[in-house]
């Protein structure tokens, strides 16, 4: 079929095309993977655990169902999981020490959903803490470095899941997104994210979420194609959980770029209405991309959402702090485990939070949910940065300045946080490169269950880009794994 470099640097939509054609097997694309991951995993600790030969075992049975005519989509297609969903009989921590020695008891929906279509799990990303950092660095493995300069974070919480899918140590990843975890290390690596609408990929199983309604099963992966195949594989209803959906409402054939209406109403919007700063940079590949979808025949207008006086992260946090002071601040005061000082700094906030204080943030998420409402009365789409800033140091929770605007630890993490907090689907795509050579990610954003024409949207902005971000990236230095600030 070619070289191993093939095989393992292949998108996940052409290696399933080679595998069920009898172009190469499961075993022989595996192989080629965990050579990857071996010589490159050490520099980057993107992958926390990784069993070769339980995966060779895996790759061997897809091969046995497709010689027995099994039709499933990803058959042979490795899968990586992040470090907070459940992969039966495998140890996952959460990025904690609290649960280094947690073996989850069965598999996350998703998990079982993709193993269904014959997807190969290849092992463990890593991530911050509880997943609730915005750089991944934790005190059991580390920190993830960023495959495009090893100096730099991938961002967090899914930096592990964004680093090995940059880096091709696996075409598809599954993730978690409850305030931007999966887009802003997706823009950071140059990849593809997807954060589902609430609902659309249940989560009936699993550890507690900090954030009621915020917190989906993500998706990363190199081409938009192949979001929407792993989306496809996973999008199915169940009223096991909480904000499932009980009947079907996703569909492929919506996700094809081909099919967007050309009078289809996009909005611009370079801050996402708020008063932050923007790299220019990021500010021009923005603009860049607008501009390519007018010409290209849509309907683009310059337009922020009508927020109220307030709007941003912060008046949201409340929410955050007080979800992880009630799951983990009995423990953290009794001093069960050693604690990230920046988790343990979130705990203790929480705990000092009165009720009228978390009440006031779930008042201003219904608040911002109809500002968001009304304004796709008037657009279909919205496309905004994922984040204002390309990547910084690993050592650092944050950029210090932004447009040399100082910020603070949060000034990265601006346009993702009320998407989840208004339930919404968003999609981060890569859109160029900064002067330094460093990805920068644009976000679509649409109405919820809009999901479908998220993503094509996604797949014309792809299809702009000179740069293949489709192609691995190979980190040109080699520092020891998991080493810390």
């Amino acid at each position: 079929m070619g070289t191993d470099t093939r095989l393992a640097s292949a998108d996940a939509c052409t290696l399933a095309r080679w595998i069920r054609q009898g172009e190469t097997s499961a075993v022989e694309a595996f192989d080629a993977l965990a050579a990857r991951i071996e010589a490159l995993n050490p520099a980057l600790n993107a992958l926390i655990r990784f069993d070769p030969d339980t995966g060779r075992a895996q790759a061997r049975e897809a091969d046995r169902r497709l010689r027995a005519g099994d039709p499933a989509a990803l058959l042979g297609v490795p899968f990586t999981v992040k470090d907070n969903l459940w992969v039966a009989g495998q140890r996952v921590s959460q990025g904690s020490r609290r649960f280094a020695d947690f073996v989850a008891p069965q598999d996350a929906f998703a998990v079982a959903r993709l193993r269904d279509a014959g997807a190969v799990f290849a092992g463990i990303t890593n991530c911050s803490e509880f997943a609730c950092k915005g750089v991944t660095v934790n005190r059991l493995f580390g920190a993830t470095k960023n495959p495009y300069d090893l100096a730099l974070t991938p961002g967090g919480s899914s930096g592990g899941a964004a680093a090995a899918v940059a880096a091709g140590l696996g075409p598809l990843a599954l993730t978690t997104d409850g305030g931007g975890s999966t887009r802003r290390p997706a823009a950071h690596t140059g990849v593809v994210g997807m954060k589902p609408s609430a609902g659309l990929v249940p989560h009936p199983a699993g550890f507690a979420e900090p954030v009621f309604g915020n917190a989906v099963v993500g998706q990363m992966a190199r081409r938009v194609a192949d979001v929407v195949a792993l989306l496809d594989a996973i999008a199915v209803p169940s009223l096991a959980d909480p904000q499932g959906l009980p009947r079907p409402v996703w569909s492929r054939d919506e996700a094809d770029p081909a099919r967007l209406p050309r009078g289809l109403r996009i909005a611009f919007s370079p801050t996402l209405g708020l008063d932050v700063p923007v790299d220019p940079d990021v500010a021009a590949a923005l603009e860049a991309a607008a501009m390519q979808l007018e010409r290209a025949g849509f309907v683009v207008e310059r337009a922020d959402p009508a927020w109220p006086a307030g709007t941003g992260e912060s008046a949201l946090m409340p929410l955050q702090l007080a979800g992880l002071a009630a799951l983990y601040g009995d423990a953290l005061k009794r001093g069960e485990w050693d604690a990230d000082p920046d988790i343990a700094a979130q705990i203790e906030a929480g705990l000092k939070l009165s009720g009228a204080e978390v009440a006031n943030a779930l008042f201003a998420r219904d608040t911002f949910y109809r500002s968001f409402d009304a304004f796709f009365t008037q657009h279909d789409l919205l496309l905004t940065p994922t984040t204002p800033c390309t990547a910084w140091p690993f050592t650092q929770a944050g950029p210090a300045a932004i447009a040399g605007v100082p910020v603070g630890p949060r000034g990265h993490a601006v346009f993702t946080p009320l998407v989840n907090h208004c339930f919404l689907p968003g999609c981060s795509v890569p859109v160029g490169l900064d002067r330094r050579g460093l990805p920068i990610g644009a976000q679509v954003i649409g109405p919820r269950l809009a999901d479908a024409r998220v993503l094509a949207l996604a797949g014309r902005i792809e299809a702009f880009q000179t740069h293949d971000f489709a192609r691995p990236v190979t980190p040109a230095a080699t520092p020891q794994r998991g080493d810390t600030p």
